[in-house]
């Protein structure tokens, strides 16, 4: 059996950006992937801006200001956001609402809290402020030209805000990634269905479309395959044709029922099969011909018990899936946190246990770390990445993955 990192190492190694791309709607664009840097054409803010309501004034007027004797000055014009600002004349202040143009000519914004207004309409300011105070420069977040997302970055709502913050209407993307999947067990059903003695519902289905749908992928869902070895090698011919990537759930272990590693085999190769994983270790990823051409499809075999095809997706598929789509970095970030349990016995293999993080700040563990119970899923916020033959102590620091930085 394969190391986890070895064989993700495998994976990552044979992934290439797939050929492609396309021009879409930046309000349409979350989650796909840049195909091409973005530069900015303008500078942000493209002018000198208030940060605060108050009043713009030259600094140098209000030298003379003191506690004991405060400097007044006639009101000359009124700035609101998204107005045009007159230059100020010398000796006047303007009256300025946050995100509104300084004018030219003002080097400074006062607070409106560190003013008085008197019954004549002029302002009074009690002490000198500093030039250039509470005055957010043209260019403070962007300057013009330059790279403010490269290609290979996912976008994410605060990416399509920033795109947006300078114009970008539309956004070339690497095209979308598309996934052939299909289920094999003749024990599966849909919700909805009768459930037979010995049948259970495909949860795996309903899980791992929802997680290729966060990624942007074009999928197409072949359903369920009966267990024969007829069925599943037409099957994976069909699939081929048309995808970048042909993803099962089930029938990849070593089961007189278990036909998809020798459809694949017949159909084309597999290289690499069994992780030294726990949840998972029937992982299998190779490539099926496509047709009597010269050129593949990838394909990942997951196990079929839910939360093994759920840790092998998020763990193998996840990243895989990023780098066929352009993304540069795919490695999860891991927190080291403190395990508030103890595990007198470390697996032989790698353990990603489901944890949940306590209000002390600590990882309680889930009680039942058995592949079939999907309940542990919903319960933690993450998996703990044991290594082999560990046995965890109260007070340990471990290696933490959210969920958040996997899905």
């Amino acid at each position: 059996m394969l190391a986890t990192a070895d064989a993700l190492g495998r994976l990552l190694d044979a992934a290439r950006q797939v050929d492609g791309r396309e021009r879409v709607d930046t309000l349409d664009a979350g989650n796909r992937v840049l195909a091409v840097d973005v530069t900015s054409p303008l500078d942000v803010p493209p002018m000198h801006t208030s940060s605060m309501d108050g009043y713009a004034v030259r600094a140098a007027d209000l030298a003379g200001a003191s506690e004991g004797a405060s400097v007044a000055l006639p009101v000359s014009q009124r700035i609101p956001a998204g107005h045009a600002a007159a230059p100020l004349a010398a000796g006047t202040a303007a009256r300025i609402f946050t995100g509104a143009t300084v004018p030219p000519g003002a080097d400074t914004v006062v607070m409106q809290e560190m003013a008085q207004v008197s019954d004549d309409g002029r302002v009074a300011f009690a002490q000198p402020p500093a030039a250039g105070e509470w005055i957010t420069r043209q260019g403070a977040d962007i300057r013009r030209d330059s790279v403010i997302l490269p290609a290979g970055t996912r976008l994410t709502p605060q990416a399509l805000g920033l795109a947006a913050s300078v114009g970008c209407a539309q956004l070339d993307v690497v095209r979308a990634v598309r996934v052939a999947i299909f289920f094999t067990g003749d024990e599966l059903r849909m919700p909805g269905e009768p459930l037979e003695p010995g049948a259970i519902y495909n949860s795996n289905r309903f899980t791992l479309r929802a997680l290729l749908a966060k990624l942007g992928c074009e999928v197409t869902d072949l359903g369920i395959v009966p267990d024969r070895l007829d069925a599943t090698r037409e099957t994976l011919r069909r699939a081929a044709g048309e995808h970048d990537l042909i993803l099962t759930c089930g029938g990849v272990s070593v089961g007189e029922e278990d036909h998809v590693k020798p459809a694949v085999e017949a159909e084309g190769r597999i290289s690499m099969w069994q992780i030294a994983m726990k949840p998972g270790k029937p992982l299998a990823f190779g490539a099926v011909r496509r047709g009597d051409q010269e050129d593949e499809a990838f394909f990942i075999g997951l196990p079929g018990n839910p939360v093994s095809s759920f840790c092998t997706f998020l763990l193998f598929v996840r990243p895989f899936l990023l780098r066929l789509a352009g993304v540069k970095h795919v490695t999860p970030r891991v927190y080291s946190m403190r395990a508030d349990f103890s595990q007198k016995k470390g697996d032989r293999r790698n353990e990603f246990l489901r944890a949940r993080v306590n209000e002390s700040g600590g990882l309680d563990l889930f009680e039942n770390q058995s592949s079939a119970v999907l309940t542990s899923t919903v319960w933690g916020d993450g998996l703990i990445d044991n290594p082999p033959n560990h046995a965890i102590s109260a007070g340990e620091i471990v290696r933490f993955i959210p969920f958040s930085e996997l899905i």
